[in-house]
């Protein structure tokens, strides 16, 4: 392991999409997010994605030339279209105006289609909470959970989050996947020839499996069991049927080098609390919930952990394992 400054990390990871085809734009709304995922303690979504989307550039399951742009709007509504490249400039894209549309109209629904894996959830929803806003974010993704009752990968890992402002502390940042675990960990576990732990994953025939490659290839454990399953395919439908983007069951995996474009679906909502009771009267009552749960020992607020390891990052860096650093530089000195 080597550690490395964020401002380095973000550099060599702009470099090595760039080099696959990343148009500036993307290489470095990319880049950023996937930074963003490191220092907050998750390099399930970190630069370990790197290769995998250069994979994805550099064989056209993923549009490096894509401009995002908007198809469809209305006051409180809007419609964002990727291209098929790398989701973070369509998210951006996607925020930005609904941030504008819920500071006029109180609420704004914002749904982003022909899209990729948008890394992690709460970090869309950052801008949001710096404006008082509230937000919500969800995302279908390739399918990994069954149906209940099934065995069949149908539904994806679908992530969703939610950003609460706080008028003096950082927000509250909830960010969650509805199977048991991201599946991120089962791929990181498979490439390091890893056991996962009971209750991740089946294998293909359904059953319970330990073996981290044998759960890739069948489906994983939806969180909460049957509750799980039934939250996931609410987030296909918000993500997908609103958005005219691929179903998880159309999509094929992300991690695979050989797929079709996975055209996947995002939809943020973002409220404005002054709409409703007024802001005061929001950010009253949020605290008078957060000093009631803080009263006991052992609660952390959710996001805080993250948000503590992120002020470390700033100063200190992050560790990065040896091999992707040098598999990072390989493809940075590609570019020409």
């Amino acid at each position: 392991m080597t550690t490395v400054s964020l401002s380095e990390l973000t550099k060599l990871a702009q470099e090595a999409l760039a080099a696959a085809g990343a148009n500036a734009s993307m290489a470095t709304s990319t880049a950023n997010a996937l930074v963003f995922a490191d220092a907050h303690g998750i390099a399930t979504h970190g630069v370990s994605r790197v290769p995998c989307y250069a994979q994805h550039l550099s064989s056209g399951r993923a549009d490096g030339a894509a401009e995002p742009r908007i198809v469809r709007e209305k006051a409180s509504a809007v419609l964002v279209d990727a291209g098929t490249g790398l989701a973070f400039p369509a998210c951006e894209l996607a925020i930005s105006s609904a941030i504008q549309k819920a500071k006029q109209t109180g609420i704004c629904i914002a749904g982003v289609t022909n899209s990729h894996h948008f890394g992690v959830a709460a970090y869309h929803l950052e801008p949001v909470a710096q404006e008082n806003l509230i937000g919500l974010a969800f995302s279908n993704s390739p399918a990994a959970i069954p149906a209940w009752g099934g065995k069949r990968p149908l539904f994806g890992t679908n992530p969703i989050a939610a950003a609460f402002p706080r008028m003096q502390s950082a927000p509250v940042m909830i960010d969650l996947s509805l199977s048991q675990v991201a599946r991120g960990k089962v791929i990181l576990a498979a490439r390091d020839n890893k056991p996962i732990p009971d209750g991740w994953a089946l294998d293909s025939e359904g059953q319970p499996t330990n073996d981290a490659k044998a759960a890739l290839k069948g489906s994983m454990q939806a969180a909460g069991g049957v509750k799980g399953a039934m939250l996931a395919m609410m987030v296909e439908v918000l993500c997908v049927a609103l958005t005219g983007a691929k179903f998880g069951f159309e999509a094929d995996p992300i991690y695979d080098e050989v797929g079709n474009k996975p055209m996947l679906g995002q939809v943020f909502i973002l409220i404005d609390p002054q709409a409703l009771a007024g802001e005061q009267v929001y950010f009253d009552r949020f605290e008078s919930l957060i000093l009631a749960m803080l009263e006991e020992n052992g609660v952390r607020l959710p996001g805080a952990r993250r948000h503590d390891l992120a002020n470390t990052a700033k100063d200190e860096g992050v560790e990065i394992p040896d091999s992707l650093l040098m598999e990072m530089g390989y493809q940075a000195a590609e570019r020409v």
